[in-house]
């Protein structure tokens, strides 16, 4: 059986965050082993959301059925949501449910304020946005643990700005360990640099 990652699904979510994480997860290719990872999307309910690029989805499972037995990952993209409100705090205390148990999660963008209001980046080496975004939200208390990097694994947490997406998939990778370490230098530097040379250690692949 495929082993499954769960996205979350909101309403105004950045398309463009999470893409090369998901289909490259799906499709399996370059991996140590071959099959990939099934998608499974998550929405507060199982009502239809609409992205922030106008795309409606409908959810797969509701949240109050989700549970970190059977995941692989937890991926939370951001939105314009994270910062109107508390409507996907939700989300962020799954996260925390994940964490303790030992699930990896992954968050992006306006994700990271998320888990920083719920006081799970306090101990936890982390990125954003910029570390002001973070210490403007309420409850934060981890600035001594950012790092100003495009993307960090902090154990079983994977951080990320919005403006990394291909870096935020690489350590999506990196702690799933799916690529030989050669292998996902290769992937990062085509898809991160456009970097032709890399094209040939992923077709070795």
């Amino acid at each position: 059986m495929k082993r499954i990652v769960h996205h979350a699904v909101y309403d105004t979510l950045a398309d463009w965050e999470t893409g090369h994480a998901t289909a490259h997860l799906r499709n399996g290719r370059y991996m140590r082993e071959p099959g990939g990872f099934e998608i499974v999307t998550v929405g507060l309910t199982r009502d239809p959301v609409v992205t922030m690029g106008g795309v409606r989805l409908t959810p797969d499972l509701a949240l109050g059925d989700l549970s970190p037995a059977g995941s692989a990952l937890l991926i939370l993209p951001g939105a314009d949501l994270w910062d109107a409100g508390d409507s996907l705090a939700p989300f962020a205390r799954k996260a925390g449910e994940f964490l303790d148990a030992g699930v990896p999660v992954a968050a992006i963008c306006g994700a990271t304020a998320g888990l920083a209001r719920e006081g799970l980046l306090d101990e936890r080496d982390h990125t954003s946005a910029v570390v002001h975004y973070l210490q403007a939200q309420q409850g934060y208390a981890g600035a001594g643990r950012y790092l100003d990097r495009d993307a960090v694994l902090g154990g079983d947490l994977i951080t990320a700005g919005p403006t990394e997406p291909v870096a935020f998939a690489r350590e999506i990778f990196r702690r799933l360990d799916v690529y030989r370490p050669e292998v996902l230098d290769a992937w990062f530097r085509l898809f991160g640099h456009s970097d032709a040379t890399a094209f040939e250690v992923l077709a070795a692949a």
